[in-house]
């Protein structure tokens, strides 16, 4: 049977629930699963026009998608939903959905995750610390550190931190922190896109990664010292390379990943080549998780404008990573 992955459909009130009505008309060769509450999956399905026939989900019965079907797992809403307008007692939904796809993944259930966009101020109103889905989900696996990987088409970028206030980003820098990061990327790069040795370029942090100290230490007193140390264990990184000239066509085409201090040093350039198609995957955990590389666009929710192109290539690289973990397991 083809893997089964189960599918977040994020913020009620914003466009995860019409992407993934939107999923449910095409082939897939996976055993797609839905959480979500059924009524609201419905309902969005009447307000998009698309034929949508909702088949409660038995994890003891696999079963290949057909066109214009999903299988639901069904969590109820907590509160009637308004299209556009989040509503922080929807929260505990939101969670569920989370914990029940994680958990699931873990206990061997579901071979791959693929996530929605949720709302993360609406879950913080709501009472929850949340400052993302990867953050979120390495406290629910127990991962040490969890590494967000960003994927369009060959360009990949991964990051040391994630959600972090600008002003806190050089303190997070440790040779810790980075010699982790640099272990994760590489072992999974290996691990999940069969890449024997991950060429990986490392940003500086500063402008013209540091001058030789004149813009900043942080390349001399961090970045470096970790570089040489990985070099010696085998990696084949490059760096630190001044990130405003790392995203060059002709440099691009030397490595396999760059590797970026912080969240807006990378993910423009990553969001201007690929947005809509970029896919945002979790490496350092112990499933697999991909997800989209876009908000909640509330303004775009049940008017069947929404743009279904990053879902669909996160749901594309799930059942390939999933489909490769099954082989190597297999062998």
């Amino acid at each position: 049977m083809p893997p089964r992955i189960i599918i977040t459909s994020g913020e009620p009130a914003g466009i995860g629930p019409d992407t993934c009505v939107a999923l449910a008309q095409n082939s897939w060769e996976a055993d797609l699963v839905v959480a979500a509450d059924g009524d609201l999956l419905a309902d969005a399905a009447k307000s998009l026009g698309l034929p949508l026939e909702l088949l409660p989900y038995d994890a003891r019965r696999p079963a290949e998608h057909r066109p214009g079907s999903l299988r639901l797992l069904d969590i109820p809403l907590h509160q009637a939903v308004r299209a556009g307008h989040p509503d922080p007692r929807n929260a505990p939904y939101v969670i569920a959905m989370l914990n029940r796809a994680c958990d699931g993944c873990v206990n061997g259930e579901f071979a791959a995750m693929v996530t929605a966009p949720v709302q993360k101020s609406t879950l913080m109103e709501g009472g929850y610390a949340f400052t993302g889905h990867t953050e979120y989900l390495a406290e629910r696996t127990r991962a040490a550190l969890p590494v967000m990987l960003l994927v369009s088409g060959s360009m990949r970028v991964t990051l040391v931190t994630t959600h972090l206030a600008l002003s806190e980003v050089p303190g997070a820098i440790t040779r810790t922190r980075l010699r982790a990061t640099l272990r994760i990327v590489h072992a999974d790069l290996q691990q999940h896109f069969a890449l024997s040795s991950p060429r990986i370029a490392v940003l500086g942090l500063n402008p013209h990664a540091g001058e030789a100290g004149h813009l900043g230490r942080e390349e001399i007193d961090v970045i470096e010292p970790v570089i040489q140390e990985l070099k010696m264990e085998g990696m084949d990184l490059r760096g630190p390379i001044p990130a405003d000239t790392a995203f060059t066509p002709h440099f691009l085409a030397t490595v396999d990943v760059v590797v970026a201090m912080y969240h807006d040093q990378a993910l423009p350039v990553l969001k201007h080549v690929g947005f809509g198609n970029a896919v945002n995957m979790t490496l350092g955990l112990p499933i697999v998780r991909t997800s989209v590389d876009h908000g909640t666009a509330l303004t775009l929710a049940r008017t069947g404008k929404a743009d279904t192109g990053s879902l669909r290539a996160a749901l594309s690289l799930a059942i390939n990573l999933a489909n490769m973990r099954s082989v190597h397991a297999g062998s």
